[in-house]
């Protein structure tokens, strides 16, 4: 099959190079049509509604995989109108794209969609209560995905790690390095998960969700009729919402604290700072986040028995790629991927 990768040379989208490699013909498109490498490639900017038609119709893919977002989540408090068109109307064009043609949708969305109010994980039917205009617009984006109707898995997940990118983990190991102290937000509480496990589980998610490489596309696209083949049924009945993050919960001072143990064991750092706990209000920033973002996944399991192991098995599997890498001779740089 033809897979389209939105935003690849993000953390996830990284990931998804390898992960989504032996299912079928990846094509990989960034914002500059250009990979972390220098090496060229799609051009697809969803601030661009002309350019993500061009790559819609150039690629001609069989599932579309969008790991492409506005993320800033502070930033678009005050820049509203870019965050809506990337995450919400590139959304309904790309699923009106792949519901004409018969094509798949694997989008990412976020537990930012949720208040953080919960007492208990959230489900995935829970309601919505977004506190800023970061998770307005990813849940616009996941209902105007929905209202399109292409057939589509839409994957929340939360507190993403890597060992690449610009990301919380990587962050604390540059701050412990230059630091005697971290103080670090510990009333807000979720899950770290690693990209590469988002990636692994997207593309195990895929094969399970009927892929046939491409030569049959869902639906009453290929079935004007109506008639449904049972692969088609296959897909349209897992198609949905899932959440998908790793296992266990631990505030951001927890995982802090977790990070730089574990990094001072490995080498990655000369000494080790004091890490002390503050409150969100002692840490105050243009815009709310959710205190509780900690996501059941019982659905994911019982849809595709996929489940994810606890977020410190995923922290030391970052922490041995960073120190594999250094082994190699490389640096860690603490810079965003391009």
């Amino acid at each position: 099959m033809r897979l389209l990768l939105l935003g690849a040379t993000g953390q996830v989208g990284h990931e998804l190079r390898c992960a989504l490699a032996p299912l079928g013909d990846v094509i990989a498109a960034t914002r500059s049509g250009l990979l972390a490498d220098g090496t060229a490639c799609l051009r697809a900017d969803l601030a661009d509604a002309a350019s993500l038609a061009q790559a819609l119709a150039t690629a001609q893919a069989d599932v579309i995989v969008n790991a492409a977002a506005y993320t800033a989540v502070d930033r678009a408090e005050d820049e509203p109108e870019l965050a809506e068109r990337i995450n919400h109307r590139a959304l309904g064009e790309i699923g009106a794209w792949a519901a004409h043609h018969g094509a798949r949708v694997v989008h990412y969305a976020t537990d930012y969609v949720f208040d953080g109010s919960a007492t208990r994980p959230y489900r995935e039917d829970d309601p919505t209560a977004p506190l800023g205009v970061y998770g307005r617009t990813k849940l616009a984006g996941e209902d105007a995905l929905r209202a399109s109707g292409a057939a589509h898995l839409i994957f929340r997940t939360a507190w993403v790690c890597a060992a690449h990118g610009h990301n919380f983990l990587r962050t604390m190991l540059r701050l412990a390095a230059e630091r005697d102290e971290l103080r670090v937000v510990a009333d807000q509480v979720g899950a770290p998960t690693p990209a590469r496990w988002i990636a692994e589980v997207t593309a195990a998610a895929i094969r399970r969700w009927g892929t046939d490489g491409g030569t049959r596309r869902v639906a009453a696209v290929s079935h004007p009729t109506g008639a449904l083949t049972s692969g088609d049924a296959q897909a349209l009945d897992l198609a949905g919402t899932y959440h998908l993050v790793a296992g266990g919960q631990c505030s951001w001072y927890d995982f802090a604290a977790a990070i730089v143990h574990g990094a001072a064991a490995r080498g990655l750092l000369a000494r080790a700072p004091r890490v002390l706990p503050i409150t969100s209000a002692d840490y105050p920033t243009r815009a709310r986040r959710p205190a509780y973002s900690v996501l059941d996944c019982t659905k994911l399991k019982n849809a595709f028995g996929l489940e994810s192991p606890d977020w410190r098995v995923g922290l030391d599997e970052v922490l041995d790629e960073l120190a594999a890498n250094v082994g190699e001779g490389n640096t860690i740089s603490t810079q965003p991927s391009p």
